[in-house]
């Protein structure tokens, strides 16, 4: 990782107050002068350390999703019989009010059914 302070100047231009409005009117944000100066400090601070990445040799680093070769360790997400699946059904739906033909019986969403 390179050290923040051996880091080369970058090239570019520094935000300015003007730039930092135009974006904010773009976004339909309302900034004050000291809040248009203060983003653009930061936000410049947060470009300089994007170009920093750019410095990174990561020719030989392979693309990842994630860092970590992680694994789904649950278990499958189904009854391993018939019998627990009718326990499982039997469970769920002993908690609903109203129960038909093996499912929940609930009211029409769109009213009565033509």
């Amino acid at each position: 990782m390179p050290d923040t302070d051996d880091a080369a100047p970058t090239d570019r231009d520094h935000l300015t107050p003007e730039e930092v409005a135009k974006v904010a009117r773009l976004a339909l944000l309302e900034l004050t002068d000291d809040e248009r100066s203060r983003f653009a400090t930061q936000l410049d601070a947060v470009l300089d350390l994007a170009d920093q990445l750019d410095g990174f040799e990561l020719d030989d680093v392979p693309p990842t999703a994630h860092p970590f070769g992680l694994v789904n360790v649950f278990r499958r997400d189904q009854p391993e019989t018939d019998a627990e699946a009718a326990e499982f059904r039997r469970l769920a739906l002993e908690g609903g009010p109203e129960v038909e033909d093996g499912r929940f019986k609930v009211p029409p969403a769109l009213g009565e059914a033509p």
